[in-house]
């Protein structure tokens, strides 16, 4: 996807240097290999980067291939510049459906283990180990439907119950609220 990235604001130095005014967009850990993308005359020009070093948040000084003079630098001025943002810019996004199959570890918050109640001990809650069998998908009510301990269980799919994913060992961590394990269908 190219993006507006930038503008080219005014000359720097003799050899065709230039101060560069950076958007948002621009990337944090740009290289030279790619090409600064502008408009000259109707046609899409890539510059290529010689030099280039970051002035704070959103500056930056620069300089282009085939533009190592201060003539040919003048004719960059005001234009704006794009960048092609790579596809791995979307790596954290992920669809709840990609889940179906994980392993899955429940516990509700603020439970007493069915051990410690009649003994009145404080220990922690009891883990169910399981898997995510099916995803609901729904404006309203998103859900995961769960096998825990050899019974079918519907779970709201909201982030607030979701406390770890680990997509390398397909597995999730869910913190319930007490008593949602054991509601019926």
């Amino acid at each position: 996807m190219i993006v507006p990235a930038g503008r080219i604001n005014k000359l720097f130095g003799t050899e065709g240097g230039v101060m560069l005014s950076l958007y948002p967009a621009f990337p944090e850990d740009f290289d030279l290999d790619t090409p600064l993308r502008v408009t000259i005359d109707a046609l899409e020009v890539p510059l290529w980067c010689e030099r280039f070093e970051r002035r704070g948040i959103s500056g930056a000084t620069a300089a282009f291939a085939d533009f190592d003079t201060q003539r040919r630098a003048q004719e960059l001025l005001g234009l704006e510049f794009r960048i092609e943002l790579g596809e791995d810019e979307d790596d954290d996004e992920f669809y709840l459906e990609d889940l179906i199959g994980f392993a899955v570890e429940a516990e509700e918050a603020g439970a007493i283990p069915r051990t410690a109640e009649s003994k009145g001990a404080a220990q922690a809650p009891e883990k169910l180990h399981g898997t995510v069998t099916d995803y609901y998908d729904s404006d309203a009510n998103p859900l995961f439907e769960l096998e825990l301990g050899g019974r079918q269980v519907l779970v709201p799919a909201v982030e607030e119950f979701i406390a770890h994913i680990d997509f390398e060992k397909r597995t999730m961590h869910l913190v319930l609220p007490e008593g949602l394990i054991d509601l019926e269908r």
